[in-house]
């Protein structure tokens, strides 16, 4: 197989929601193939290439399989492998990283507050 475009990949396997989104971090360079910067959109990824990508989060992929068309997330997953490494808690959140998890939910984050409270 010859490849395929990266911003038609990028759309097909849902990690950006149009193919115009995908050439503007292209062009913003915000996309890496193999550790390389992409040069344009019409770049071409063949299976084995490694693509980082920050789109709101990191992405970090090993492509598996060209896209045929756009189809379903459950699809799109079978297109790529994910390596990008686990999120760190924020420095927001820190606190709590230990103890309820990397973010709690509104109840949680309370109770702990509450038994900070106590304590103090």
């Amino acid at each position: 197989m010859p490849g395929q475009r990266l911003d038609k990949w990028l759309w097909c396997a849902r990690l950006v929601k149009t193919r115009t989104a995908a050439g503007r971090l292209i062009e913003a360079g915000k996309v890496r193939i193999n550790g390389a910067r992409a040069a344009k959109r019409s770049q071409l990824l063949r299976a084995g290439d490694v693509v980082t990508a920050t789109a709101g989060r990191l992405y970090v992929v090993r492509v598996e399989a060209e896209a045929a068309r756009r189809g379903p997330a459950s699809e799109a997953r079978t297109l790529y492998h994910d390596l990008t490494p686990p999120m760190v808690a924020t420095a927001s959140f820190s606190r709590f990283a230990g103890r309820l998890g990397p973010r709690p939910t509104k109840r949680a984050r309370r109770r702990y507050e509450a038994i900070e409270a106590e304590q103090e």
